[in-house]
Formats: C-alpha cells, sequence, structure tokens
C-alpha cells in the first residue's frame, strides 16, 4: 500500500496557510473519500493506510523521535480510523499524546462503528471528538476549529478608572455623575 500526499487548493491570495490533515484509513475508499472532501474545502491532506506510516510521517516511528520530519510537514490535525489492523486509532492517539513535540497536535477519531465505551475512552485520553463515518461537509468546520481554535474572548468585568474631574471635589454627600458601565460609590 502506499502513501499519498495531496495538496489541497488555497488560492495566492489566501495569507493563512491550509489546514494540513493527516489522514489515517487502511480503507482505501474512505481513504479517497476523505481525501477529495478535504481537499474541496481547501486543507491540505497527506493521507496514510495505517498507523504506523502515520508514525513515521509524525517522526515517531520505532520509539526515535525525529524532530525534523514533524517539523518538514507541519501537520495541524490527525483525521484517523478507529479500526485499523496493526495499529487502531486508539493507539495512535495515546502514541501521540505519549510524545511531548507532538502531543499538542490535536486527534480526530472517525468510525463507522457506534460504540459509546469506545468513544468515552478515546475522548477521554485526549481525542478532540470521536465523528461518525462518512465524514460530512458539517464536520469539517468543526476540524478547522479543532486546528486553529478561536481566540480567548477578553474578559469582562474589569475594573476602570474615573477621570479625576468626574470626581466632586467636597466630600460633601452630592450625586455624581454617571459614567457609562461605572458605578460610582
Amino acid at each position: 500500500m502506499e502513501e499519498q500526499q495531496q495538496q489541497g487548493g488555497a488560492c495566492d491570495s489566501d495569507t493563512v496557510a491550509p489546514i494540513h490533515v493527516l489522514a489515517v484509513d487502511d480503507c482505501f475508499l474512505d481513504r479517497k473519500i476523505v481525501e477529495k472532501l478535504l481537499k474541496n474545502a481547501s486543507f491540505k491532506v497527506t493521507s496514510v493506510d495505517n498507523g504506523k506510516k502515520a508514525m513515521e510521517i509524525l517522526g515517531l516511528s520505532q520509539d526515535k523521535v525525529d524532530k525534523s520530519t514533524y517539523n518538514d510537514q507541519k501537520i495541524d490535525i490527525i483525521l484517523t480510523d478507529y479500526c485499523m489492523p496493526e495499529m487502531n486509532g486508539y493507539d495512535l492517539l495515546m502514541a501521540v499524546k505519549g510524545h511531548s513535540n507532538v502531543k499538542s497536535i490535536p486527534v480526530v477519531i472517525i468510525s463507522s462503528e457506534y460504540d459509546p465505551q469506545r468513544i468515552s475512552r478515546c475522548l477521554a485520553n485526549g481525542a478532540e471528538d470521536f465523528l461518525q463515518k462518512p465524514l460530512q461537509q458539517k464536520d469539517l468546520q468543526k476540524l478547522r476549529s479543532y486546528a486553529r481554535p478561536i481566540s480567548p474572548v477578553p474578559k469582562t468585568g474589569t475594573k476602570r478608572k474615573v477621570k479625576m474631574d468626574l470626581m466632586p471635589e467636597s466630600g460633601a454627600a452630592e450625586r455624581r455623575p454617571r459614567v457609562a458601565g461605572v458605578a460610582v460609590a
């Protein structure tokens, strides 16, 4: 079986690089469907047919961590089938989360089988999500958000200083002006 790389077509005018997905699935047809769907949505796709090849792409093969391989690939998200021979999706998840240089890469598991215990185990051990096969158009936005999380919302309710010219000079109890969003005691 072969390792295949497909690059999604992002416009030259785009300032943001396409999200690079490492797609892992032993089923040729499922892998091609995922590749086509992702490529049409402007993702960059590297696809492999098993977990061991995924480990090589990530630079994690044979307990040897090769940072240069990972840095060259710049994988943003791993999308892996759960049921595969030799190394299933859960084993790949655990291998990724066990290596400090790649554990920050979000891992999304996909499966045609709905097994609540399997889903819970994957999510409890670091999977970002567990999606049903076949991958759908609606799942692509989820993948984008996992790869590039939305920046945190600024904290609200912070204290603001009131300008001194708005404060009364006398210590007498008088009605003080209201400043938008600020309560003055």
